[in-house]
């Protein structure tokens, strides 16, 4: 069982507390924020969704984007964790906490994003009333739905022991950690069923996060839309959603190491294994991506090509090959380089991926629409101070949320770091031992 000393030598809550004025500061700016995106969203429920850039034919544009980047984004967590914890990879400790967090705060800010997108949000019980198995819709509220809660489960019970650390310290509010804390006493009992339930979840979770941003990719490609109809879309929207997702812990992994003095915990080793991943997503990214252009170019269906040509060098040209070069170009020169794979370049690197996977949302969803295959004039997509507002809003959500779960939680997990110390220590015994020379009298092994 942990006892109170057992904290002193990990970062829990003080670092956040030694900050003082900046925190509050900090909570006060991402409220405003907040608070004024609340205040547009209220004013486009009471207009109508004429005060957004939506339009004939683009009927989706900036919360269908922002969706769909917020899903993948979750993928860093519970995915990521789940196959660091399966794979037994020990560097995997100091950072599946942060990791866990990211998942449970953008799943629910991406999730709300649907709604956003309805001029009436309450038809959205429609699709629990009146669902059509046939719709990927339904697909796409189930799966994310389960993927929230096991997500938030997932997070939740490697966190107790870290919880009754805290309430055995008398740390406030004290009536918290004690009803989050399950009573947890650390006896060999409760350890073991707390590894069983962990190893569940984390063989549960791994299907079901693929399974998200697969559906999320059939609401596409079971269209007859130019430039959706592909077979490609549910394995190349994994990847990307990987590929962010990666890019985002990173950034959070960086931030929060140079802000608190983390450099202790998560050190330059971390970085450079989850680089190389980065790097090896970048490479899968780029692969699927020229393997749906040149099937596409080559098919060369009329309306097809049409929006092949509006991204390659039309309208949407400039964000096109932004994308491309902030997705493979920039993190290939980066992170190929053992030079420049240092944490000021994973982290510039990984600000690229984040936009770049931005824009491929983008560029996936509004040339379609602009282009129809229906007899519609070319349509013309611009978004307004509303979307921009929302999506400040979105981002401001997750750092708060963020934020807030430092101050009253361990952003890196003790009993993790702790058993990974005991572990290695024993793994380095156990070897010695295994060439020593057997004492006299000894049975030898």
């Amino acid at each position: 069982m942990f006892d109170a000393t057992d904290y002193e030598d990990f970062p829990l809550i003080e670092p956040i507390e030694n900050t003082g004025k900046a925190f509050y500061r900090t909570v006060v700016v991402l409220v405003a924020v907040i608070v004024f995106a609340l205040f547009m969203y209220v004013r486009q429920l009471r207009i109508g969704l004429g005060v957004t850039g939506l339009n004939e034919p683009v009927a989706w544009g900036f919360y269908i984007v922002n969706f769909v980047f917020f899903i993948g984004i979750s993928h860093a967590g519970t995915l990521i964790s789940a196959i660091l914890r399966l794979s037994k990879a020990e560097w995997r400790r100091p950072i599946t906490r942060m990791a866990e967090v990211i998942t449970a705060i953008v799943l629910a800010i991406g999730g709300l994003h649907p709604i956003l997108d309805l001029g009436r949000p309450d038809r959205m019980m429609n699709i629990f009333q009146s669902g059509r198995l046939q719709s990927p819709l339904l697909w796409d509220v189930t799966s994310i739905t389960a993927y929230f809660t096991a997500s938030t489960v997932y997070l939740y019970l490697p966190l107790i022991p870290d919880i009754a650390i805290l309430r055995d310290r008398g740390t406030k509010p004290k009536w918290l950690y004690e009803f989050l804390s399950w009573n947890w006493k650390g006896t060999e009992y409760q350890k073991k069923v707390l590894e069983r339930a962990i190893s569940i979840l984390m063989v549960m979770v791994i299907p079901i996060a693929i399974s998200v941003h697969t559906v999320i990719s059939y609401i596409f490609s079971m269209t007859l839309q130019p430039g959706w109809h592909s077979t490609i879309f549910g394995p190349y929207f994994v990847v990307g959603a990987i590929f962010s997702g990666i890019a985002a812990l990173l950034i959070v992994m960086i931030a929060f190491r140079k802000v608190f003095h983390l450099e202790g915990y998560l050190k330059e080793i971390h970085f450079s294994y989850l680089s190389i991943l980065l790097l090896i997503m970048s490479l899968l990214w780029f692969y699927f991506t020229f393997s749906e252009y040149l099937t596409g170019y080559f098919g060369h269906e009329p309306y097809e090509m049409k929006v092949f040509w509006y991204k390659f060098a039309g309208e949407y040209a400039p964000y096109f090959w932004t994308m491309i070069f902030c997705n493979f170009l920039f993190p290939l020169i980066i992170l190929s380089n053992k030079r420049t794979r240092k944490i000021p370049g994973i982290l510039a690197a990984s600000c690229g991926v984040v936009v770049g996977m931005w824009l491929e949302r983008l560029i996936i969803v509004v040339p379609s629409l602009t282009n129809p295959r229906l007899p519609y004039p070319q349509g013309v997509y611009i978004p307004s101070l509303t979307e921009w507002s929302l999506f400040a809003g979105a981002l401001s959500v997750f750092v708060l949320g963020f934020v807030l779960f430092a101050k009253f939680f361990p952003v890196i997990s003790i009993w993790e770091v702790r058993e990974g110390r005991e572990r290695a220590v024993r793994e380095v015994t156990e070897r010695i031992e295994s060439y020593l020379p057997t004492p006299h009298g000894a049975k030898s092994g």
